[in-house]
């Protein structure tokens, strides 16, 4: 059970101690799940699992094998947990995942680049193609198919740090990368991120959460009656095969505007070329800022039946809206499965293809600068 909030009103000395007691018998996880069985040494490196707890009984967990967040547990308008964040039980079924991307950290390179090459450093790189003709999301053995070391500070952080070797996936220069997950008493999970290289890059890291704020389940509900904002004028529509064409296009007047809410499913099988060319929703929003880099709002679901929202907060000038548009039902944690549309993702990252698309905004890190983001999702009810 969750550390209960009476307790509060209690005076401080006593508050914690009760505090404590609890703590020291808090023997299960609100999620469920065990250390030993994330536990495993994988590319020469220890896996465990690590759990984050705020004062407010809100509970995530995160594994350093590909910095999955595998549990992200939250009350609803009742106070029932449930686990809003599709994942597995055990790092086998995590490194076995038919979804390598579940819910893990994404890099070097985030979303796709054509034809896996691009021009930097007055030459052509090539990197592995593993999305049709081309190149997504770092590549098959990316960021998210690696083992990070892990530092636990404290009950509500966990920082994973990452160095990716010269030519690692066909991307140029040694990246040395830091993320921080910090669990606040806001209910926010708040990811940060900071890297340097030793040579010209690209870099565009990304966290690519499988959001069910209904609660996974056996089977996990449909996300359609989910109602969603995203704060964004403009949009970037894709080619067949899922590549920005260059335009920047208005969402007025299409499947794509939510800058009112509404809900999911409303226009998702809209008779809409890139509805189409998308299969549902898997376009880059263009977020609205004042400056760029501010941290600023992005996007908010409200789940009408749990009352559970979620806000989305970047620095980045986009996020990748994913419908879940390919689940096939396969398996997750403690029996629930995953059906297709049963999640939301909202990847907070610089454009797709960028390096394509010199009037897109840049993704080159040179030696000396040090690059950044930070990406905050605040969970709450509504009743």
């Amino acid at each position: 059970m969750p550390y209960p909030n009476f307790y509060r009103t209690l005076p401080d000395k006593a508050y914690k101690l009760i505090k404590e007691q609890h703590i020291m018998e808090l023997k299960t996880p609100l999620c469920g799940l065990r250390r030993e069985d994330f536990q495993k040494e994988v590319q020469g490196k220890e896996v465990d699992l690590f759990f984050l707890r705020n004062n407010g009984g809100m509970e995530v967990a995160v594994t350093n094998y590909g910095g999955s967040i595998v549990a992200i547990m939250v009350p609803d308008r009742d106070g029932n947990y449930a686990n809003v964040i599709q994942g597995h039980d055990c790092i086998d079924d995590c490194i076995a995942s038919p979804e390598p991307f579940l819910s893990t950290l994404v890099g070097r390179y985030g979303n796709r680049i054509a034809r896996g090459k691009f021009q930097l450093n007055g030459k052509e790189y090539t990197l592995a193609v593993n999305n049709g003709p081309n190149h997504l999301h770092g590549g098959p053995t990316g960021f998210h198919a690696r083992v990070w070391d892990a530092e636990q500070v404290n009950d509500q952080t966990v920082v994973l740090r990452y160095v990716s070797a010269y030519y690692q996936e066909g991307f140029p220069g040694e990246l040395t990368m830091t993320v921080k997950y910090t669990l606040t008493d806001d209910d926010e999970l708040v990811i940060d991120y900071s890297g340097s290289t030793n040579k010209r890059t690209i870099v565009n890291m990304t966290s690519h959460g499988f959001f069910s704020l209904a609660g996974i389940a056996n089977p996990t509900p449909s996300a359609m009656d989910v109602i969603c904002q995203i704060n964004a004028d403009f949009y970037l529509p894709i080619d067949e095969t899922s590549i920005p064409t260059g335009e920047i296009l208005k969402v007025e007047g299409t499947p794509f505007d939510f800058r009112t809410p509404k809900p999911v499913g409303q226009d998702i099988d809209a008779d809409h070329e890139q509805i189409k060319n998308g299969a549902g929703y898997d376009h880059c929003y263009v977020l609205n800022k004042k400056e760029v880099g501010e941290l600023s709002f992005a996007a908010k679901i409200v789940e009408p039946k749990s009352g559970r929202t979620m806000e989305v907060y970047t620095t980045e000038p986009g996020v990748q809206f994913y419908s879940d548009n390919w689940a096939d039902g396969y398996k997750g944690q403690h029996g629930a499965t995953f059906g297709r549309r049963s999640a939301l993702c909202f990847e907070a990252q610089h454009f797709p293809d960028s390096p394509n698309h010199p009037y897109f905004p840049s993704v080159v890190l040179k030696p000396g600068e040090v690059y950044t983001q930070k990406t905050i999702y605040k969970f709450g009810v509504e009743n």
